[in-house]
C-alpha cells in the first residue's frame, strides 16, 4: 500500500507533542530553544523572535555534526534530553522533524500546531532579520568548485 505525505505527517503528529502559540510563548520565556524548520528564505520574511533557522533538510546532520555541515553540532541540537520546540508554516515539515529527533534520541522535541501561522493568528510576535543564519553561505562552501 503506497503512503501520502499527509499519512506521513499524520504518522508524526500522533507521535509527538504538538502545542499551541500560549505553551510555546511560555517555553520561549523559559529559554527553550525554537528551531525554525523552514528553508532560509521562508525565515528572512519573519520568524519567531530568539528562534534560529536550522532547515527540515538539514537538521538531522546537525544533531551529530555529519560532515554534510562541516561536522558542526548545532547548539540547539546538543542536549537530547532537553526540550526543543521546533515549527514550520503550518506543522507539517515540524512535526516531521519532531519524530525524527525522537528517533535519534530527543526526549521532548515538541512541534507548534499549525505552525507560524498558527502563531501569527494568535497576535504573538514576529521578527524579520537582516539576515538569516546562513546555511546557504555554508553550503556553498562545501560545494565543489
Amino acid at each position: 500500500m503506497n503512503r501520502t505525505v499527509r499519512d506521513l505527517v499524520a504518522a508524526a503528529r500522533a507521535r509527538v507533542r504538538e502545542i499551541g502559540p500560549r505553551e510555546l510563548a511560555a517555553f520561549r520565556e523559559a529559554g527553550v530553544p525554537i528551531i525554525d524548520v523552514r528553508e532560509p528564505d521562508e525565515f528572512a520574511e519573519g520568524h519567531i523572535p530568539g528562534a534560529v533557522n536550522i532547515p527540515r533538510g538539514l537538521l538531522e546532520f546537525e544533531v551529530d555534526g555529519h560532515p554534510a555541515v562541516a561536522y558542526r553540532t548545532a547548539e540547539e541540537l546538543s542536549h537530547r534530553e532537553r526540550p526543543v520546540v521546533l515549527y514550520c508554516l503550518s506543522g507539517g515539515r515540524s512535526a516531521l522533524a519532531a519524530a525524527a529527533l525522537q528517533t535519534l534520541g530527543f526526549v521532548s522535541p515538541l512541534s507548534l500546531a499549525g505552525g507560524i501561522l498558527n502563531w501569527e493568528d494568535a497576535g504573538q510576535p514576529m521578527a524579520t532579520p537582516a539576515m538569516p543564519r546562513a546555511h546557504a553561505t555554508r553550503d556553498a562552501q562545501l560545494a565543489p568548485g
